[in-house]
């Protein structure tokens, strides 16, 4: 059984968040971790290489720094550990990354993809099923329950107040929630072993029957009218009452002049 697992570098943004010019982030400046869901996707690929002896493999996506989230993931215990990264592709939005994630994707052979839900620094919740839509191949979304039988998946997924049970076949795609396990820790001789390994490095021409006009910053759609960290708030109005009827009277005056009630 051979599972990939994609996985993001996203910024630690207790560093604080920076950006470029044109609005995109400045990944090159900021403090990097692995992104949550992925991690979760992870541990649930090794718990299948634990019971299954599956073949994992991470695949990401950036900046040559993003080699460190792969190093961690092989530390963990990840088998193989594949980087897509070029000049072009910088910049890109969800549709130009699931992109090139499905150009370098079918180079590679799987029977199960697991991608978190989502990024922290996107927060779309896309990337995974655009993936699956590109290598034509069924997804579930959403999964905080994750098993195996035969050839086929079974999954519990979230959905609002109440859950799904669905089987697929493999090949498929899973979209993993943070909730889906507590995943481990590196171990001391995993991290020795994983600088010691080699890491796949692969650039646009790697990539399998993709159009220039889908990637990177010009082939996204998506464009970003303004970005910025944070807004600081002000210290906004103290105000002592003398009394606790002065100071009920004073917020009910202020929810009203406002409309709030």
């Amino acid at each position: 059984m051979k599972v990939v697992v994609c996985i993001k570098q996203v910024p630690d943004t207790k560093g604080g968040v920076k950006f470029n010019p044109d609005g995109t982030l400045d990944r090159g400046a900021m403090l990097a971790i692995m992104n949550p869901d992925d991690k979760a996707g992870l541990e649930a690929a090794l718990r299948l290489k634990d019971q299954y002896g599956a073949e994992v493999t991470v695949l990401t996506m950036g900046l040559p720094k993003a080699e460190d989230v792969l190093r961690e993931a092989m530390a963990m215990g990840a088998d193989k550990a594949v980087l897509v990264t070029d000049r072009v592709l910088g910049g890109a939005d969800t549709w130009a990354t699931s992109t090139t994630l499905s150009g370098a994707l079918r180079n590679m052979d799987y029977d199960l993809i697991i991608t978190g839900r989502q990024a922290i620094d996107g927060d779309t919740a896309q990337v995974g099923p655009q993936i699956a839509e590109h290598l034509g191949i069924p997804v579930i979304s959403y999964a905080e329950e994750l098993k195996v039988d035969g050839d086929k998946v079974i999954v519990k997924r979230q959905y609002e107040d109440r859950y799904h049970m669905i089987e697929a076949k493999m090949p498929c795609l899973i979209t993993a929630l943070a909730e889906l396990n507590d995943p481990r820790y590196m171990t001391p001789g995993g991290i020795f072993d994983a600088y010691d390994a080699e890491i796949t490095v692969w650039g646009r021409n790697d990539l399998k029957d993709i159009d220039d006009s889908n990637l990177g910053l010009n082939g996204s759609p998506t464009k970003i009218a303004k970005a910025s960290d944070k807004v600081r708030k002000g210290a906004g109005e103290k105000v002592v009452p003398d009394s606790p009827d002065e100071g009920v009277s004073y917020i009910m005056d202020k929810l009203l002049t406002k409309h709030i009630i």
